[in-house]
């Protein structure tokens, strides 16, 4: 793979882990999904797309990275007072879904800073790549 795809793909992984965090801040404050169930916050799967043995040999090579899938966290859900709310069992909580709002919004930076260090990566090859024609027309 050359750099720009490498790139690629990080871009491709970032930003999927930025929709599943959308996703999982947008129903902090979910009690019922369509099918009556609590919401489960989510966490992306990622890693290498090639094995550790393909980095071993004569000719390695760099394969970037890929999505392996999306899990539920394996969090308590919270539980809060709200007797008139109607999703309140008998001794009146309600389950909110068990997600740490500062540790998912800081997550989210993570996960930004990482999809802009792989635009910056992406230019830079572009970048030398152009540089590279620029010589090779001389």
């Amino acid at each position: 793979m050359d750099p720009i795809q490498i790139s690629r793909t990080g871009l491709d992984v970032e930003w999927r882990r930025l929709e599943v965090i959308a996703q999982n801040l947008a129903n902090l404050g979910t009690t019922r999904t369509a099918d009556g169930q609590a919401y489960r916050p989510q966490r992306l799967v990622s890693g290498p797309s090639q094995g550790f043995a393909a980095h071993l040999g004569e000719n390695p090579t760099p394969g970037g990275v890929r999505v392996y899938g999306v899990e539920p966290v394996d969090a308590p859900p919270r539980r809060v007072y709200e007797p008139g709310h109607p999703h309140a069992d008998a001794q009146g909580y309600v389950e909110y879904p068990g997600l740490d709002h500062a540790g998912e919004m800081a997550l989210l930076v993570k996960t930004s800073r990482a999809y802009e260090a792989n635009l910056t990566a992406l230019a830079a090859a572009r970048q030398m790549y152009a540089r590279a024609l620029e010589i090779g027309r001389r």
